[in-house]
């Protein structure tokens, strides 16, 4: 008896299974539309991007696809390579919609790419959920059809600031004592981090005595790093998207830089324990979304799921973290199956103002969006790479493990 009933149990499985599965594959096409970046400087987080929106698009279709009505969905997104160009991004995006008819867009990769086809968006009126544009200078244009599930950049390194004055404090001296360098890509998102740094270190009154913009092409930051060796500064801020991020910490490797801290955007991403090893460690990267964190939802599970799932789904991200460009990119699909849902149209007005109302739990964070289409619900966090693994050093409050104080050479 017990083996038949186990028996029942197993074919009730997978005749659920076959019923969902069956259930999707009947489900009618609802067609996004993405310009990316697939070559170029931001061909990196590009693909990291797109892996999340297909990874979320497969993950929806398993589990019966998006209810609108008396109707289901597979979302299938048209992508163009944008070439990491802001003037072909937007001519993209006119193509998406005037020929290839597209209603509902997701955004491309970086804030620079965001500002370029927000325009295009905005003027058609095709809303638009983003997961890679965090310069706060998109928030204050007045667009209704742009939403960021992503904290905004001025936020992402703030904690640094806030580290390197509690140090300062357990090792007998002031907040104002610390000496700040700042070298960042002269692009949206890593102004605004810049922005950010010096408005939080003028608050402690610390001294910035280096501010410099990395090289264009992000390959070399060699002279800067020279004058840091001179000015020894105990906070040093780097922001420059992948490319940037790897050619940092191979430098401050190269170059032995001595710096109690060094705090980084994009570590995850560049890959730079795997492709720098022990030249990363203690190395602050900042962070929208960490797999240790206690977030979920009914459709992706844990965190720690998502990272456990995702990995399986992409073997090429077995051994290494899983960027939070990634992360994000799939909550992005997952607010507009919540959107349509709760519309219960494609009427792309009532599904701008379902996003609009936008209140949801998911793996990544909470998503609640302002007026301005910024998420206001979740906040950034600091990892610090200790022997190889990124651990949450800050906010305290979301802390796994101390932090490595000052940094080793």
């Amino acid at each position: 008896m017990k083996s038949l009933s186990a028996l029942c149990v197993c074919l009730s499985g997978a005749f659920l299974a076959f019923s969902q599965a069956a259930g999707a594959a009947e489900c009618e096409e609802l067609t996004l539309g993405s310009a990316i970046s697939l070559t170029g400087k931001y061909a990196t987080n590009g693909a990291h991007a797109k892996n999340g929106y297909e990874f979320a698009i497969k993950k929806i279709k398993d589990a019966g696809g998006v209810k609108v009505g008396d109707k289901c969905y597979n979302f299938k997104v048209i992508y163009y390579d944008d070439e990491s160009k802001g003037d072909r991004a937007a001519t993209l995006t006119e193509r998406l919609v005037n020929q290839d008819k597209v209603q509902y867009m997701l955004g491309p990769y970086s804030s620079g790419m965001t500002k370029a086809i927000a325009p295009v968006t905005e003027k058609y009126q095709i809303p638009m959920v983003e997961a890679e544009g965090a310069s706060r200078s998109l928030f204050n244009k007045g667009y209704k059809y742009l939403f960021a599930v992503l904290s905004t950049s001025e936020q992402y390194l703030a904690s640094a600031v806030t580290l390197a004055a509690e140090k300062a404090k357990e090792s007998g001296k002031e907040p104002s004592d610390v000496k700040v360098a700042v070298a960042v890509e002269n692009d949206p998102f890593s102004l605004d981090i810049r922005a950010g740094v010096l408005e939080d270190a003028g608050k402690y009154g610390m001294k910035t005595v280096i501010d410099e913009k990395l090289p264009r092409d992000l390959s070399d930051m060699s002279a800067i790093l020279t004058k840091v060796k001179l000015l020894k500064p105990d906070l040093l801020i780097v922001s420059g998207h992948s490319k940037g991020a790897a050619t940092a910490v191979r430098q401050i490797g190269e170059q032995k830089i001595d710096v109690p801290m060094v705090a980084i955007t994009h570590c995850e991403a560049a890959d730079v324990v795997g492709n720098f090893g022990d030249a990363a460690n203690d190395i602050l990267c900042s962070t929208q979304w960490a797999e240790t964190l206690t977030y979920e939802d009914p459709l992706f599970g844990s965190a720690a799921n998502f990272d456990k799932e995702f990995k399986m789904a992409y073997s090429e991200y077995a051994d290494k973290t899983v960027p939070y460009q990634t992360a994000q990119a799939a909550a992005a699909v997952y607010v507009f199956k919540d959107a349509f849902e709760r519309a219960g149209t494609l009427d792309k007005e009532a599904v701008r103002d379902a996003i609009a109302a936008t209140d949801l739990a998911t793996f990544y964070g909470q998503i609640k969006f302002s007026e301005a289409g910024n998420n206001i619900a979740k906040p950034m966090v600091l990892r610090q790479i200790q022997e190889g693994k990124y651990n949450v050093v800050a906010p305290s409050e979301f802390a796994s493990h101390k932090l490595n104080w000052p940094r080793m050479q």
